[in-house]
């Protein structure tokens, strides 16, 4: 497993100083079915937006 995962996305409860990214797992899927070719073209199921 990745030892650092990096986020910019900072209202996401799971974010942390230095864009780090503190959830206990990370889930990503691809918005174009089962194959992605690029970046974009996934997303974070892990976001949850801060209170």
């Amino acid at each position: 497993m990745a030892k650092d995962v990096l986020c910019e996305v900072n209202s996401c409860k799971h974010w942390a100083a230095g864009n780090h990214c503190n959830a206990s797992s990370i889930y990503v899927v691809s918005n174009r079915g089962k194959q992605a070719n690029n970046s974009e073209e996934t997303d974070c199921k892990t976001f949850e937006a801060k209170i």
